[in-house]
This record gives structure tokens, C-alpha cells and sequence, in this order.
């Protein structure tokens, strides 16, 4: 079973709008003080969230649902729809054609989603091929094993001899039967990449003219990005700083408009083809851009791909999140951003723009949305806990060296 995502976009009843945000803010207290049951008891949520946009007097505002899952997307709205409706029933009857209290079954909420469903662009997962039953189980595994260790003195026992130990000790557990099922831990493809690289070499002329044509073209006439974050209202950058560091994961919501140009649109399709490409054959071991913090991300092209939804679930604090990407991979943040309305000045798509780290973080505050809704179904654990711990289960099994046996006891 892989992971899965899902995108919905909804449109909210303008009269609705306040009682609906006052909904979802008792929803959010209720999950972070642990009354929110119904997501969780799905068993099969990674992460999810609830985000109002475009709550404008001048516009319809809607509600975008994005769900980060186990399993087919029909498990999903079997068990949205039919299990926990009273969840989605106190949301969703703020929006626009949502059946009405006696027409409402599973059948008629399913078909209503499915007029709303938007396709992802791209997604990034960090812990591919691992289901939420199973990071969890790894979780305990490793959190006993943590606990065996301490509670013994090893001082002077060789690191195989311990590795010997603490797999006795499992298997003595009634409750670890499961350690022994084979567990496939994602690789890079690289018959995958070498296609990619070929690809590329066979389109570098190609897409060098198209560099050079975006810039001299499109570039130097661009409307830039140019305040700082002190020019930026004081009153939303707090509402966003309340929303953050009260757990080790943190998320992002962001919305930005496209470049009205022909060119600009072929431009970033033609980058996310490379980038999800690069996510299916290379990014899957727990590093987006040599970035390890990085739970799921995902870009939505929508309204006729006139605008992108970005969604980001990550470790640590939002500054040191961006402050990672501009780092590690600015040009990939600017290859793509370059193509949205009013970002800091690029040269040549993959210049500029991100690097230009005092714009770019005010740029990234000022089309940042407030995520109404935050859901994690493992808060306490960072991507690195994720994959190191599907690592020790799958190094517990079989003997090691002892240089091996070392770097084992260093994961726990």
C-alpha cells in the first residue's frame, strides 16, 4: 500500500463564511488539546488541513481540503463519507450544493466531493512506501528499544553482542510479531535518472534557447517583489507566528498567482515534469534537495492554471525551513516561483529570486494563506525519526558486522 493525496476546493456560501471559519477554529483547538477523534481513528491519515482562500467581499470563498493518506482515494471517502460524515457534515454544509440534511448518505457526499477534486501537479513524500500503521508501529519498536538499552550497563560488550541482545529481547515481546515481515526500504532509481540525464542532454540546446528567451523577453520586463519584511502588516505576519513552534512540525499554505503569459505556463509544467521526475527516481529517501525535513509537499495548478497552492508539511521553524531551500536548492524554488506574479528579481530562471533571501522571505510571508485546519497524525516524530526507525526494524532482523552493529546502536 502506498501513500496518496488528494486536493478538493470547494465553494463556500458568502453568508456562510464566518460561521465556517468559527467551525474549523473550534475543530483546530479541539485536535491540538486531543478531542478531535474521527481523522485519527481512519487510520490511514498522514496529515491534513483545511485552508479558506480567497475570502474577499469581491469574490467567492472557498474552502481547499488536502488530505495526505494510505490507500485508494475511494477507502478514503468511504470512511470520510460513511464513518465519520459528522465531520465533514458540520464543515461542508457551510459550502455551496452540499446535500441537504435529508438527502445526505455516502453516496450523495461522494458524488459531491467529486466535482471538486483538483489533480496535484506535484507531490513529495519523505518516507515513501511507508503506511501510518506501520511509522507508528516502527515508533514503538524503536521507543522499546531505547528503553531496553538504557536500562542495562553495556560498558565493554561489543556492539554485535548488543545488537544480539536487543533482537532477543523483541522477539520475547509478544507484540513485535510483526518485526519479522519484510519491510522494502525505497532506493534511487538509477536506470530512472539515467534516462532523465540522457533526456536532458538531448534538450540542452534546446532548453538553454528557452532560457535565453525567457529572460531577455519576459525577465527584464517583470514587475519584482521589492519589499522587506518590515514594510509587510504587522498584524497577519503575527497571526502566522501565533500558529507556529508550539510542536516540532510545523506546515505552510501558500497561494500565488501566475505570469498571464503563454510562455511563462509551459515554462513551470515543463518544471514540474522534471521535478516530479526527480521525486519518483531520486528524492525518495528522505531528502527533497538535500533538505531532510520535509514530511509531504505538493504544488496544485488550479483556476485554469492561472494560479498555485503550495502545501508543506516539515521539522523545525519556518525560518530555518526556507532558510534550507534557499541553501540547497534556491535555483529549483526560483526555476519554478520565477513563473508566478511579482516575485524578487530572477535572471535567467534559476538566478536571483530565491537567493535573494531578504525578498524572498518577505515574498514568501506576504502570499502565505492561514491554514484554518492542521492535522498530524505522528507530531512527535521528524522525517529522520520516520526513516531511521523503518531502518532499525529493518537492520534488527538479520546478523551484522560489527562496524555494522556499531552504526545500528547510533540510529536508536
Amino acid at each position: 500500500m502506498r501513500q496518496n493525496s488528494i486536493t478538493v476546493i470547494t465553494p463556500i456560501l458568502q453568508d456562510k463564511a464566518a460561521d465556517l471559519k468559527f467551525q474549523l477554529s473550534g475543530i483546530y483547538r479541539d485536535i491540538n488539546e486531543g478531542r478531535q477523534k474521527e481523522l485519527a481513528e481512519l487510520n490511514t491519515i498522514h496529515f491534513a488541513r483545511w485552508v479558506i482562500i480567497d475570502d474577499r467581499p469581491d469574490t467567492t470563498p472557498k474552502l481547499v481540503l488536502i488530505v495526505d493518506f494510505d490507500g485508494s482515494k475511494s477507502d478514503l471517502w468511504e470512511g470520510l463519507c460513511s464513518d465519520h460524515k459528522t465531520l465533514f457534515d458540520r464543515i461542508y454544509e457551510h459550502c455551496e450544493g452540499y446535500p441537504s440534511h435529508h438527502h445526505r448518505t455516502p453516496e450523495s457526499r461522494k458524488a459531491y466531493f467529486s466535482q471538486y477534486i483538483v489533480k496535484d501537479t506535484a507531490v513529495y513524500v519523505g518516507a515513501p512506501k511507508r503506511t501510518l500503521p506501520q511509522i507508528l508501529k516502527e515508533r514503538d519498536l524503536r521507543n522499546f528499544i531505547r528503553n531496553f538499552v538504557d536500562s542495562k550497563s553495556w560498558k565493554g560488550i561489543p556492539a554485535q553482542k548488543i545488537h544480539d541482545e536487543i533482537r532477543e529481547a523483541v522477539f520475547a515481546q509478544s507484540g513485535f510479531e510483526w518485526v519479522k515481515e519484510p519491510v522494502e526500504l525505497p532506493s534511487i532509481n538509477w536506470l530512472g535518472m539515467s534516462l532523465l540525464v540522457l533526456l536532458l542532454l538531448l534538450f540542452l540546446p534546446l532548453i538553454l534557447v528557452w532560457i535565453l528567451f525567457v529572460h531577455f523577453f519576459y525577465e527584464r520586463k517583470d514587475i519584482n517583489f521589492t519589499l522587506k519584511r518590515s514594510d509587510l502588516e504587522i498584524t497577519e505576519l503575527n497571526t502566522f507566528e501565533k500558529s507556529e513552534d508550539f510542536k516540532h512540525q510545523n506546515q505552510f499554505s501558500q497561494l500565488v498567482s501566475m505570469k498571464p503569459s503563454k510562455v511563462r505556463l509551459i515554462t513551470i509544467q515543463a518544471l514540474f515534469i522534471f521535478a516530479n521526475a526527480l521525486i519518483k527516481f531520486f528524492f525518495v529517501e528522505g531528502k527533497l534537495m538535500g533538505i531532510p525535513t520535509i514530511h509531504f509537499a505538493r504544488w496544485v495548478m488550479f483556476d485554469d492554471n492561472k494560479r498555485i497552492l503550495f502545501f508543506s508539511n516539515f521539522d523545525g521553524s519556518w525560518q530555518q525551513y526556507l532558510s534550507d531551500f534557499i541553501d540547497k536548492s534556491g535555483w529549483g524554488l526560483t526555476g519554478i516561483f520565477s513563473n508566478t506574479a511579482v516575485f524578487p528579481k530572477t535572471n535567467f530562471l534559476l538566478t536571483g529570486g530565491a537567493y535573494d533571501e531578504e525578498h524572498f522571505l518577505a515574498w514568501s510571508r506576504n502570499s502565505e494563506v492561514k491554514t484554518n485546519v492542521w492535522y498530524s497524525a505522528y507530531p512527535d516524530l521528524s522525517i529522520k525519526n520516520v526513516n531511521n526507525n523503518s531502518l532499525i526494524r529493518s537492520q534488527l532482523m538479520g546478523p551484522l558486522s560489527e562496524r555494522d552493529a556499531v552504526k545500528f546502536l547510533k540510529l536508536i
